[in-house]
């Protein structure tokens, strides 16, 4: 990740170069940007928009992290100064390819350009401009230069890209953090033989590596040295350990200050630094300097496992994560401060924590803490073991703590560490876990998915479901999940039909899934049902809003039915689940399920009176009577072309539109005639479930219609083997019965669940509605050939995008839910869910 900045005269062959090593989308052309503001690329009047138009693009590039390749002359310093100014602003790496090849060249080359009409003084000048450049390249900020001489050394060069050293993301773990060490050398083995690892002595028998566990990997946040009681004991151990590739280290500020040191630098020597240089002066020189190398070795901080864990001495932001530049080392190495100082003349360190949102999780040292505690998905580990405390270590993933006690007060601090479990509320700024801010979803957002990267959130469509949650959710320390937007099969050509399985099966097929499951579709609204084993378990894990035990809602949020039902069908579900030892088998105090809630006219009984009802009866009403009325006109020999077989095919299909409709109500008072049919068991306290096949969920379904089957229903299903075509058609027959029986039609998904091959995310399900069905989404006279035609026009890009970003976001809140991260972080995913809802897409899909 870097700025590459090409320098050289006109003719030099930079947009050759360009073109030969870097992507076209890579390069940024001078030339190109001249041509998008004036329409001619050689227009030097159009130089200072053009320009301006070329930071922009540059700067765009490198906020999201991508290489960028600037294709201009660059001779002058002032023309590099704003792209180096452009690289330490996104804080990356500028690095000058210079292509500095004979005079001679360059002009011959311009000769056979008809648009290099310029005279011989004008490549001097830029190559003059050139050479006086050379020397001063590194001092005007550029890390790395390159210089080729000549055409045949440009023409043989090969372009290697490596990562910077801060990006360990290929290195997955295990991993053990540990914290600020402070030359405890006794507590430091201590605590590695709490973590198996092996200690390897040299032949005085000092400690000079440990063989870690299991393929696990140390890794230190910084501060090695200064205060305790054996700095060099320390650094021999760790030195060796990273040698040997068996840890990995950041720099604190400690390190920083003693390395200047070392090298006879100017510092106060304060903080613990006289004690280090005094117990270093008693080692070799050999061993000193070792130490000077290993200390300039160290990098700014390291992004590991994928991106889910970033380890720096004092923390680091989300946008500096994997960065390189004196800024970010800086944060790294001594966090943020808010300029004022305490009352023991320390530094105030501003709470950076509070405010992180990233995706990595952050463990960090440098301000002691009694006890590490989660904050927004960073933790501290310095647990101020040289102060008397703990030395402490995070085990990743497993977000295990294992410390162990001070052997002894080593140096006493400057401001009192307390005994751990004796902060104050007001002694820490930190975020309450159960309290939402607003700023949270104001505005344009941004998510973080494992199964489908950044998920965008427009600031419109944040606006939109912010308006919902407000006036009509439930509370959200419930709202743990919202279920996707089901995308429906591609347009069938079969005559007659608008959607049929076969293009189901196709679909999955083509994405390698050769079992799915072909799922009733039952005829009522989705519901998520959240049941909590006991009033403990529903206060410790959700506040029991109301003193509830769990709460039903709808797919936008809102609750199905007004407190009293509620409760009294949770009771009910509750009681099933624990008949059938679901709580007792997953260990858990709540259980999410995903359902369908019937009859359809429980929650969309206005729908149906003031929208299809009322349709119904129009068409009941007025076209039997036009029919008969274009009867005795037909009768009296009246032309009436084909009005009268249009009219009397209206009347028909108005007929099976109410037939459709009423399907889906029956009467219900209170209670009396809802029923529920679970399909999918979704979470569970420390548990989810898009990995268990749809076979196992709905088997756990089946068990809850068991001890109730008078509540519960069941639902029923048929596998299918997309490359059989005997199965296929059996699939078809199925849904035909289904279908024919006034059934609304079928989901089918892949039967291993959640599945992802290299293109991302398959489809988590594609509905199959049924002909006679589908004439409440299109209305009554939908099969008439000509309207059937034009609806098949229908296109199906967008709702298919919208539910694979839906059903991500929902995987990835279940996650957070499941590990009982803070309500915001959960309620991220709720909230984006919803909006994305808000977005323009044909509802009849």
């Amino acid at each position: 990740m870097s700025l590459v900045v090409l320098i050289g005269t006109t003719g030099s062959g930079k947009s050759t170069f360009a073109r030969r090593h870097f992507k076209a989308t890579e390069v940024v052309s001078s030339d190109w940007a001249r041509g998008v503001v004036a329409d001619d690329e050689n227009d030097q009047s159009a130089t200072k928009d053009a320009f301006e138009v070329l930071d922009f693009i540059v700067g765009k590039r490198l906020a999201a992290g991508r290489l960028t390749v600037v294709d201009a002359t660059n001779v002058q310093q002032s023309a590099r100064k704003s792209l180096v100014a452009l690289a330490r602003a996104h804080d990356v790496l500028p690095v000058a390819i210079v292509l500095d090849v004979p005079e001679a060249v360059s002009a011959e080359r311009n000769r056979h350009r008809a648009d290099r009409d310029f005279g011989p003084h004008v490549l001097r000048r830029q190559q003059a401009d050139l050479k006086r450049s050379l020397k001063g390249l590194p001092r005007e900020g550029f890390r790395t230069v390159h210089v080729l001489r000549d055409p045949a050394e440009v023409d043989d060069v090969t372009i290697t890209r490596t990562r910077l050293y801060t990006d360990r993301r290929d290195e997955t773990g295990p991993f053990d953090v540990v914290g600020d060490v402070h030359g405890c050398r006794e507590e430091l083995l201590d605590l590695l033989g709490r973590l198996g690892y092996g200690l390897v002595h040299d032949e005085e028998g000092r400690a000079v590596d440990a063989l870690p566990p299991a393929g696990r990997r140390a890794v230190f946040v910084g501060d090695l040295v200064d205060r305790g009681p054996d700095t060099p004991g320390v650094l021999r151990l760790v030195m060796g350990m990273v040698a040997h590739g068996h840890a990995l280290c950041v720099p604190g500020n400690h390190e920083h200050k003693l390395l200047r040191a070392l090298r006879g630098r100017d510092v106060q020597v304060t903080h613990g630094l006289a004690e280090s240089l005094e117990q270093l002066a008693a080692e070799t020189e050999e061993f000193r300097a070792g130490v000077v190398e290993f200390l300039d070795s160290l990098v700014s901080h390291y992004v590991l496992d994928e991106g889910r864990l970033a380890v720096a001495h004092a923390g680091v932001l989300e946008r500096y994560q994997g960065r390189a530049s004196g800024r970010v080392r800086d944060f790294c190495l001594y966090g943020q401060t808010t300029g004022e100082t305490d009352e023991f003349g320390l530094p105030v360190r501003y709470p950076w924590a509070n405010d992180y949102r990233g995706r990595a999780t952050v463990v960090y040292g440098h301000t002691p803490v009694p006890e590490p505690e989660w904050v927004n998905g960073t933790i501290c580990v310095d647990t101020g073991c040289v102060f008397g405390g703990h030395l402490t270590a995070l085990r990743w993933p497993e977000k295990e703590l294992v410390s162990v006690a001070a052997r002894a007060v080593h140096h006493a601090p400057a401001r009192p560490f307390p005994v751990a479990g004796t902060l104050s509320p007001e002694s820490a700024v930190l975020r309450d876990p159960d309290v939402l801010d607003i700023s949270d979803v104001q505005g344009r957002r941004v998510v973080e998915t494992a199964d489908h990267g950044r998920i965008s959130v427009r600031e419109e469509n944040a606006a939109a479901a912010l308006e919902v949650v407000s006036r009509f959710a439930l509370d959200p320390r419930w709202l743990i999940h919202l279920p996707p937007t089901m995308s429906p099969v591609a347009t069938s050509k079969r005559e007659g039909f608008l959607e049929h399985p076969d293009e189901a099966f196709s679909a999955f097929a083509a994405d390698g899934v050769d079992t799915v499951v072909c799922e009733e579709k039952h005829m009522g609204s989705r519901a998520l049902v959240l049941l909590c084993r006991d009033e403990e378990a529903a206060a410790q894990r959700f506040g029991a809003p109301g003193g509830a035990l769990g709460a039903i809602w709808t797919r936008t949020g809102r609750s199905f039915f007004d407190p009293a039902l509620t409760a009294a069908l949770v009771e009910e579900l509750r009681t099933a689940a624990e008949a059938a030892r679901l709580f007792e088998e997953f260990d858990t105090g709540w259980l999410l399920l995903d359902a369908e809630l019937l009859p359809w006219s429980a929650k969309a009984g206005p729908l149906l009176r003031e929208q299809y009802a009322s349709v119904g009866a129009a068409g009941r009403s007025a076209l039997p009577f036009a029919v008969g009325v274009l009867e005795q006109a037909a009768g009296r020999g009246l032309d009436l072309g084909d009005l009268l077989p249009r009219t009397a095919s209206r009347a028909t299909n108005v007929a099976a539109f109410t037939d459709a409709y009423r399907r889906y109500c029956w009467p219900t008072d209170g209670l009396d005639g809802v029923r529920l049919a679970p399909f999918a068991l979704l979470g569970a306290a420390g548990h989810t479930f898009a990995d268990r096949p749809h076979d196992w969920h709905l088997g756990i379904a089946d068990r809850l219609v068991a001890v109730a089957p008078d509540r519960i229903a069941a639902t029923r299903r048929i596998v299918v083997d997309t490359t059989d075509a005997e199965s296929s058609a059996a699939g078809v027959a199925w849904w035909s019965e289904l279908t024919d029986a006034g059934g609304e039609g079928m989901v089918v998904k892949p039967l291993a669940n959640r599945v992802r091959t290299r293109r991302g995310l398959v489809q988590p399900g594609l509905k199959v509605r049924g002909r006679e069905y589908l004439r409440i989404v299109y209305g009554p006279d939908y099969t008439e050939p000509a309207n059937l035609e034009r609806i098949r026009q229908r296109s199906l890009g967008r709702k298919r995008s919208l539910a694979l970003r839906e059903y991500a976001l929902g995987l990835e809140g279940l996650e957070r839910a499941a590990r009982a991260e803070p309500l915001w972080r959960v309620h991220e995913c709720t909230f984006a869910v919803l909006a994305l809802e808000s977005e323009p897409v044909d509802p009849r899909l």
